[in-house]
């Protein structure tokens, strides 16, 4: 069997550079050996990509986490378009990038642009489809114009902030959603960066700053009262949903510290305790809504189950999803039988399969 060499790309510019360095580590400690060897790349706080030495391997191997992006001038990554990424002029040896970077400047668009140019095949979405499934409330639309349910929201920017501040939102908001409780979060962000939840118009201010720290736009959303119901998607034309599984926060919601921090944070129950109808609808509804943004390779699709209506209601898709040893989406994946090393050897064919497919169209060209 032919070993394929996978580079792991990781850290990054967002305000979940410290996620991205836990799922790193993950990835490196489960690929299995026999099948890939690992080149990894960092990416630091301010941009700057650097070769890891194989060192990190070992460490992450003898049961050490990645902690920071090492930085070595002598090992800066450039990039060559058409050729692909070199350090010291040399080519870096890739079959395929897995791009571990969440949130902006990673789960984006702007990654996968980057790699695109280069020529390099990557895991996951593609440049449209990240670009969708990072901007909450253009996703929504496009699930809207497909009918496809989804939470209410109300977009609010940072030209419009700064131009009247605060003065006509709660009339807007009364309007559009209902009274508080609200969400506010940024658009653009993920693992729950910069989200408040408010009991009354008396915080808002505040809580649009928080949220205008990682974002020009915000949404605000009705705070619904529901289970918050996680689907694993897989695959190109033909994907697969696994059975869902359901976040039960012990916090007010499951936010950042929830997530990453506190190990007590949320109980992570799988599958998720509803009927099997629902849960067979849960699965359509993911698929669907993959397949609207034009999604592949992988995502999570996140959904509420809404207690009062007994409804299911789309919330997010994240196309480059956790990877940490207590994400959701491997576990929903291993729930299913799909083992975590399996589970890395499956995205990195079905990247090289999407590449291949693209590659084949007239008018691109390929190298010989």
């Amino acid at each position: 069997m032919a070993i394929t060499r996978l580079g792991v790309l990781y850290g990054g510019r967002s305000g979940e550079h410290e996620v991205s360095l836990q799922s790193a580590t993950s990835i490196v400690r489960n690929i299995d050996s026999t099948r890939f060897t690992q080149t990894l790349i960092g990416i630091t706080r301010a941009g700057h990509w650097y070769l890891q030495p194989d060192s990190v391997v070992d460490s992450v191997h003898a049961g050490m986490p990645i902690e920071r992006v090492q930085e070595n001038e002598q090992q800066l990554v450039l990039f060559r378009p058409g050729v692909g990424l070199t350090v010291n002029g040399d080519l870096i040896p890739m079959d395929c990038v897995f791009p571990v970077l969440h949130g902006s400047f990673g789960e984006d668009g702007t990654v996968q642009g980057l790699l695109e140019l280069v020529g390099v095949p990557y895991v996951g979405a593609g440049v449209l489809g990240s670009a969708l499934g990072m901007d909450k409330e253009i996703v929504k639309r496009v699930w809207q114009a497909h009918r496809l349910p989804a939470v209410p929201f109300h977009p609010f920017s940072a030209a419009e902030y700064r131009e009247s501040g605060t003065a006509r939102l709660p009339a807007e908001l009364n309007a559009a959603l209902g009274q508080p409780p609200y969400f506010v979060k940024p658009a653009c962000a993920g693992s729950s960066v910069g989200i408040s939840r408010i009991k009354s118009f008396t915080e808002l201010d505040p809580a649009l700053k928080a949220a205008f720290r990682f974002d020009t736009k915000v949404l605000i959303e009705p705070s619904i009262p529901a289970r918050e119901i996680e689907v694993a998607v897989l695959g190109n034309h033909r994907p697969r949903a696994f059975t869902p599984g359901e976040v039960i926060p012990t916090h007010e919601f499951y936010d950042y510290e929830a997530k990453y921090i506190d190990p007590n944070g949320a109980e992570l129950v799988i599958p998720a305790d509803l009927p099997h109808e629902t849960l067979t609808t849960a699965r359509e509804l993911a698929l669907a809504a993959y397949r609207a943004c034009g999604a592949c390779g992988l995502a999570r699709v996140d959904l509420f189950y809404d207690k009062r209506e007994e409804e299911l209601l789309l919330n997010e898709i994240n196309t480059i999803p956790g990877f940490t040893r207590i994400s959701m989406f491997p576990r929903m994946c291993a729930h299913d039988g799909l083992a975590y090393p399996q589970l890395l050897a499956q995205l990195t064919e079905l990247a090289i399969e999407h590449h291949s497919e693209r590659q084949s169209l007239d008018g691109v060209w390929t190298p010989l």
